[in-house]
């Protein structure tokens, strides 16, 4: 194939974007230089690089602070969050969505195990890549740009931010279980207390001894202390 370097003017100065591959077939075939991202319009490329790497992200709720790096994330926000519209139901358990790729990754991730993105320095895995590339960030380079104003934790991620606000200093909590008066301020938290409170699942097994316990945390505390003999 026949390749050519992309080049877009900004602020006055020509960056390299993409390369563009042209195929025997008269196909173009745009290919990221910072990652492995390719596509076939060019418009998906410049999105790509804008969201992904550059980290823009202009479209913004006129409802709330939050903002998005695609239009119809921020139709789906809006459906969702302000209008508490969740058409596309799972047919496994009881959670809705408003977009089908959220039902889709919701699918694959806690009814079929799927977690694609691996992490080349830890065992890590991942059901989307914009959350490995947020773990890499922040686990392994330490990268923790959103700063809290109210004290002195940062995190990697904006939405992880939001949610400390939210829990910690503003406490509150709009998940409430239905059998006991435990609440929380992720949904995710609601799940696993409900999992291994009521439910008593314990999915997370030593492959050392017989231990086995509801969170990975849990696993990986009980490996440290008992097994490697690491004091807390």
């Amino acid at each position: 194939s026949i390749h050519n370097t992309e080049l877009e003017q900004n602020e006055g100065h020509w960056k390299h974007v993409s390369t563009v591959f042209l195929q025997e077939d008269g196909k173009k075939t745009f290919k990221c230089d910072i990652c492995d991202y390719s596509c076939y319009q060019k418009g998906n490329i410049k999105a790509h690089i804008a969201s992904v790497h550059e980290r823009k992200k202009p479209f913004k709720c006129s409802l709330c602070d939050s903002t998005f790096t695609h239009k119809g994330s921020l139709n789906g926000h809006v459906a969702s969050i302000h209008e508490g519209k969740k058409p596309f139901k799972c047919s496994m358990c009881d959670s809705s969505f408003a977009q089908k790729v959220s039902l889709n990754i919701h699918v694959a991730s806690v009814h079929e195990g799927k977690k694609p993105f691996q992490c080349s320095m830890c065992d890590s895995s991942f059901t989307q890549k914009g959350n490995l590339n947020g773990h890499v960030a922040s686990v392994h380079e330490g990268k923790k740009p959103f700063k809290c104003n109210i004290c002195d934790a940062s995190f990697a991620e904006k939405r992880n931010l939001k949610r400390h606000i939210l829990s910690v200093h503003e406490e509150k909590k709009p998940f409430k279980c239905d059998l006991c008066d435990y609440s929380c301020s992720q949904k995710s938290s609601m799940n696993k207390h409900v999992a291994s409170v009521h439910e008593k699942k314990k999915p997370f097994k030593c492959e050392l001894c017989d231990y086995s316990c509801s969170g990975k945390s849990n696993l990986n505390a009980h490996v440290a202390s008992v097994h490697e003999k690491k004091k807390p």
